[in-house]
Order: structure tokens, then C-alpha cells, then sequence
């Protein structure tokens, strides 16, 4: 029986011992960040940045991993061009200063086998606060049409946007912003 035990453990640290973190890259075509702002306390404002471009190292055996990502401010999309340009200012994205956010993780919580948040930190004009990205869902598999391993899932945020210098409109235009990200990725070769 202790040698069973003895080859079971030797078996599952060589397993662990031998477990390398996946590259993935993200899919532009399904990757996007959403947000949402209420506006003069009577609507909703919806828009979204993107595609995304990032790269995640991910250990799903070990459960941990790196991911970067980076949201290009320049490209914000309400479906209204001339909001689309006013958002880009300077006293609110300041797109020409800063055209690209980023956001960084390298802490994983999981509840279980389930990716439950990702903990890191995102910088949007130049200041850098913690942000936690809750999972909706999320999960991993190999990809249909390019035979590689694929994961992907739905997360979400709250920020408030003074925290990042943009108080332009407060009140009548919320603080508070919700975050909806899309995201998928394939591996690398």
C-alpha cells in the first residue's frame, strides 16, 4: 500500500513538475471590452473598445498565469460618431495622449475546477488602479476549425472613471462604469 502511495505521488509530481504554461493570443474578431455609464440618470450608455490584442500564459493545471491586454482607447464605438470623438477628448479618454489602456493579472482565483476572477491592474491615462474581473463564464477546449486548444469567456467590472481623471459631467453623467469584456484566444504553436 505505501509503495502505491509512493508511486501515486512520484507520478502526480512528475506531472506537475512537468506542466508548462499554454501562449495564447487573443482573437481579435471576439475579443472586445463593453461598457455601460448611465447617463442624466435616464439611460444607459453603451458602447465598446476593440478588437483587443493580448497575450495569456496559462497553467490550467497549476492554475495560475499571466495575462496582458491592450485596449485601444482610439477605437471607442457608441454607434454615434460625433460621441465617439467627444469621448476621445482630453478631459475624458485623451486618446491622443494615451491611445492604448492596459490591463494586467497574475493572480487567478478559482472556486473548484471554475475560473471565478482575475486579479490585476489596469492603467487608463497613465494611473493605474486595481481592477478585478469577475467570471461569468469560462472555459477551455480544442477549437473547431484550427484544431488548437481555445479558451474564452465573459467577464465583468465596475470602475469609477474619476479614480482615472475623467470627471467631466459628474453627476448628470454617472461615475460608476460597468465593465462587460468578450474574450477568446487560441493557442500558439
Amino acid at each position: 500500500m505505501k509503495r502505491t502511495l509512493a508511486a501515486a505521488f512520484g507520478a502526480g509530481c512528475a506531472l506537475l513538475a512537468g506542466a508548462q504554461p499554454v501562449s495564447y493570443r487573443l482573437d481579435p474578431a471576439h475579443s472586445f471590452v463593453h461598457f455601460e455609464v448611465m447617463h442624466f440618470g435616464t439611460s444607459t450608455l453603451r458602447g465598446r473598445f476593440g478588437p483587443l490584442d493580448g497575450i495569456v500564459e496559462f497553467d490550467r493545471s497549476a492554475r495560475r498565469g499571466e495575462v496582458s491586454v491592450i485596449v485601444p482607447t482610439r477605437i471607442v464605438s457608441t454607434g454615434v460618431a460625433p460621441l465617439d470623438g467627444r469621448l476621445r477628448q482630453a478631459d475624458l479618454l485623451a486618446s491622443d495622449a494615451w491611445p492604448e489602456a492596459f490591463f494586467v493579472a497574475r493572480q487567478f482565483v478559482f472556486a473548484g475546477d471554475a475560473l471565478r476572477e482575475l486579479r490585476g491592474e489596469l492603467t487608463l491615462r497613465g494611473i493605474s488602479r486595481p481592477l478585478a474581473l469577475r467570471a461569468e463564464r469560462f472555459s477551455c477546449g480544442v477549437h473547431p476549425v484550427v484544431q488548437r486548444d481555445w479558451c474564452g469567456g465573459d467577464f465583468e467590472a465596475e470602475l469609477r472613471r474619476s479614480d482615472f481623471g475623467m470627471d467631466f459631467g459628474l453627476p448628470l453623467v454617472a461615475d460608476r462604469v460597468r465593465l462587460r469584456v468578450q474574450v477568446e484566444a487560441i493557442a500558439q504553436r
